[in-house]
């Protein structure tokens, strides 16, 4: 936020405009991320992400240009905030879905945990670009993210594979969300495996599985393989304490029935029956409960991220560079988290558990980071507050932004893809594929509410 300063000096409620600006772009994503979910889910995800960030990176450079074109218009820049805020609906749900469709349930937390650092390595980026223009150039600021999003999208367009399907990769684990055989070769890492008794792991189990993974057949990276499904009614033999495990069995099942009888191909790159309404989206056990646990989550995010630069600037008195460089160390710690969040998730199978935890150690951890930076205005003021020095100061608010960082952003990742992709592929959806889109969109949207929220007491 402190980098847009120089363009209200002029006016004594700068402070107010330049919320405005923020409210404008979270209301527009708000609403626009709800829409977004389910002209997604009809529309091939290459050509719809495509678009949406050609679009960004023309509205994104389009507000910078308004340095070079000497405008002071309030409206201009709102326009742009709300322009930009709708065509950036259109890259979350496409990208999760995307995700969703290349790997299977029982790694989902791990692997998307290191995918999601993407985000924060993007906040780190856009931080640390507007701080190096900030004093001198500050339309560069956005005209340089704006050009690098629009290179981008035409290297997601020459190069983004949506479903193994389109390489001709004959099952995947979209194919079968849990499919038994898929998940214990990849935890196994075996290239052919015969499980038997799968489940209880003795002579009284009938289960039977045979998976075949062919060592010649490599597309990209994807390996082409072949599944005999069991002959008997797994949920007869399903009795596992494990939960996760008798959702792998009793899915693969249903998966193969609602295959063989209502599947329709419904274009490029599109697969599975027909689209799920907003609705029946809403219907999804946990779709709500998640979406209101990502409204608080990002709230408390995206109020570090908007305002932690003017804030530590406030505290300790730094330059407009040194505070955008350590209001970074936020998101690394959010790297670090999502990972972590990720991993626990797959170990425990409990992703409503791991996200409560970590947002129950935010609460304090958050409390405690007020009250260090409160220690160092008073240390700015006075020099030394005891044996509170500024540069010990600098050291502990590294260490407590790298915490929060890690315990804010980590169930806020997890909520936003695995545990997006999870409902998006519901047992209760009988088969049905084509739902990640739109309940990402609601997830995603409704966390949004949250920062709009924040551009409102702000």
């Amino acid at each position: 936020m402190i980098y847009f300063e120089n363009i209200f000096l002029d006016k004594n409620n700068y402070k107010q405009l330049l919320g405005a600006l923020d409210y404008s772009f979270l209301c527009a994503y708000a609403i626009g991320m709800y829409l977004s979910g389910i002209i997604g889910e009809r529309l091939p995800i290459r050509y719809y992400l495509t678009v949406g960030m050609l679009a960004s990176g023309l509205f994104t450079a389009m507000f910078g240009l308004g340095y070079f074109c000497n405008i002071h218009n309030l409206w201009f820049y709102i326009m742009a905030q709300i322009a930009n805020g709708l065509v950036q609906t259109t890259g979350w749900p496409s990208v999760v879905t995307c995700i969703g469709n290349w790997f299977g349930k029982g790694r989902r937390g791990l692997i998307m945990g290191i995918w999601n650092s993407h985000t924060s390595v993007g906040n780190i980026l856009g931080s640390l670009i507007a701080a190096y223009w900030v004093s001198t150039c500050w339309g560069l600021s956005f005209v340089m993210p704006g050009v690098i999003i629009a290179v981008m999208g035409i290297v997601c367009f020459l190069f983004l594979i949506e479903h193994p399907k389109d390489i001709s990769c004959s099952c995947t684990p979209s194919s079968f969300p849990y499919l038994l055989g898929y998940e214990i070769a990849a935890s196994h890492g075996l290239s052919r495996i015969s499980v038997k008794n799968p489940v209880l792991g003795t002579a009284e189990s009938k289960m039977q599985a045979d998976l075949y993974l062919s060592s010649k057949a490599f597309l990209n990276g994807a390996s082409r393989f072949r599944v005999q499904m069991p002959t008997l009614n797994a949920k007869e033999t399903i009795k596992s304490q494990d939960p996760e495990m008798q959702h792998l069995l009793i899915d693969s099942e249903n998966s193969v029935t609602s295959q063989n009888s209502s599947t329709v191909d419904t274009g490029e790159g599109r697969h599975g029956t027909s689209a799920i309404s907003f609705l029946g989206a809403l219907r999804i056990p946990g779709v709500i409960e998640f979406s209101l646990c990502l409204l608080f989550a990002k709230l408390v995010s995206y109020t570090f991220l908007f305002w932690l630069p003017l804030y530590i600037t406030n505290v300790e008195h730094l330059d407009a560079k040194r505070a955008g460089d350590l209001s970074t160390l936020f998101d690394v710690g959010g790297i670090f988290g999502g990972i972590l969040a990720g991993l626990i998730s797959d170990r425990l199978q409990k992703r409503a558990s791991t996200c409560g935890m970590m947002l129950l150690l935010a609460a304090p951890t958050l409390y405690m980071f007020s009250t260090v930076s409160k220690m160092g205005l008073e240390a700015t003021v006075v020099k030394s507050f005891g044996q509170l020095t500024l540069s010990v100061f600098v050291q502990l608010v590294t260490v407590m932004l790298l915490i929060s960082g890690a315990l804010v952003n980590g169930p806020y990742a997890l909520i936003t893809t695995a545990v997006s992709a999870d409902l998006g592929t519901h047992k209760s959806l009988k088969g049905n594929a084509r739902a990640l889109s739109t309940v990402t969109a609601i997830i995603d949207g409704t966390g949004s509410v949250g920062k709009q929220s924040l551009a409102m007491v702000a």
